[in-house]
This record gives structure tokens, sequence and C-alpha cells, in this order.
């Protein structure tokens, strides 16, 4: 199945993946190793060049969690800046518009996935094991 995303969906993404991971990593000084959701979003970040391809039920998920780590993220950083300036400050305007294209995107991704799961029940028994979705 493909994914279908904008590029100011794929800007949005992107942007908020390489600060999360940045962050990250500053914080762990490279001795530790990054959370869960920082290596899905690590692992996302390439793949945030068009419309992608998603072949399995798995690979469906990771990408969901990635996205929901990013979208978690923005709405946090969203709120953090309305709070310290104003609803009209510039960057919190950013943030909202990052916010909103980066839950446009996850709101298909909980879409596509339900009807994954729902096409892995039907002709697996729930097993996504060897359930492809071609293109």
């Amino acid at each position: 199945m493909i994914l279908h995303c904008n590029f100011e969906e794929l800007r949005a993404l992107a942007s908020a993946g390489e600060v999360l991971v940045a962050e990250a990593h500053a914080r762990t000084g490279g001795v530790a190793a990054p959370p869960e959701g920082v290596v899905m979003v690590e692992h996302l970040i390439p793949r945030l060049t068009g419309d992608m391809s998603i072949e399995t039920l798995e690979d469906q998920r990771r990408v969901q969690g990635a996205v929901t780590v990013l979208v978690d993220d923005l709405r946090r950083r969203m709120d953090h800046q309305i709070i310290e300036t104003t609803p009209g400050n510039e960057e919190a305007l950013n943030f909202y518009f990052d916010y909103a294209h980066s839950r446009s995107v996850l709101h298909r991704l909980d879409r596509m996935g339900a009807e994954m799961a729902a096409i892995v029940e039907l002709i697996a028994g729930g097993n996504p094991a060897g359930v492809t979705f071609p293109d």
C-alpha cells in the first residue's frame, strides 16, 4: 500500500524528526541508547522523501509509532510556545502547522492500519506473518 504525503507533510515530519533526534543525542551524550521512540524516528527520517510504500502490517505499525512520537512532540512544543508567548506568535503558528500536517499523516496511517489489520484477519486469521500488501 502507498501512503501518500504532500511536500508540507514531509517537511513537517522531517524537520520535527531531525530536531527530536538531535535533542535526544545531546541529552544522552552518545553514551546511553536513545529511547525506543527516537530510534523509530531515526528509521523513519530516510523514508521521508515522498510517498511511502508500506508492504506489511508490521511496517505500518513502525511508521505509525514514529509519526505518533513526532505528533506528540510537536503538540508539546506548540503548547509550550503558546503558553510562553501568545497563540499568534510566529513560532507558535509554525508549530501549529507542522503539528496539523503531521496529524493528517497520522490519521491516514490509522485508517491504513485498520484496513490492513482487517485484511490480515480475513485472509490469515489475524496472523500477519507472510501477509504483504503490494503497491
